[in-house]
């Protein structure tokens, strides 16, 4: 049977608004373009889609840049519920993922405009059940090899992940990751749109 969900009753609020604000603050952390910045090239904001996230870093045509904004992107959404949850607990390790998705999609230093949220939430993912990050790479991997299509896979596997988590018992993480599907959905509301025109640009497409 699924574990029963942590609620906000079992945590006090001072500790979870700080553990929202923890979350919120790391996940705010703009690797894109900060990495992009170092590097000496231009800001990835006024290429492609405008994105601060890996994907755009990419169109730089750096491939080592956009590795390292995808490893940091993701890990500060680790960092973020294994110190909340190593100072006041699992509950608190759930608010702080939630804040560290919240920061990267609207960070409050660039006007609320942020990532669209995939490597922050393979990291939330990792480092609250490291098993439902391993069926979200497998499926992105399914869907991605069927479809070609980078945005699909991650909203498939978006998706799975939630569904993993309370298969395996883990009904708070699910939870968790199903809020947090819904709001990388809602980010990739014009990856859908193109998806259902046929425009949507494939992995490994010229232009």
């Amino acid at each position: 049977m699924p574990a029963s969900v942590p609620f906000l009753a079992e945590i006090p609020l001072t500790l979870a608004l700080a553990a929202l604000v923890l979350g919120y603050l790391l996940g705010s952390i703009p690797f894109g373009i900060l990495i992009t910045r170092f590097a000496g090239t231009q800001d990835i904001r006024t290429i492609g889609s405008g994105n601060i996230g890996a994907t755009n870093v990419l169109r730089t045509g750096r491939k080592d840049l956009a590795a390292a904004t995808l490893l940091g992107d993701a890990l500060k959404g680790t960092a973020a519920v294994l110190l909340a949850r190593h100072f006041w607990g699992e509950p608190a390790a759930l608010i702080a993922g939630l804040g560290a998705f919240i920061g990267h999609i609207a960070p409050v230093w660039l006007k609320f405009k942020g990532g669209k949220g995939v490597a922050t939430f393979l990291g939330i993912a990792l480092g609250l059940f490291w098993p439902s990050l391993v069926v979200f790479a497998v499926v992105w991997l399914g869907m991605a090899f069927l479809f070609r299509y980078s945005s699909l896979a991650a909203l498939t596997a978006s998706v799975a992940t939630p569904l993993s988590a309370w298969a395996l018992g883990r009904a708070d993480v699910a939870v968790l990751m199903a809020l947090l599907a819904v709001l990388l959905w809602i980010k990739h509301h014009a990856n859908i749109s193109r998806l259902l025109s046929g425009t949507e640009t494939k992995i490994g497409a010229k232009g």
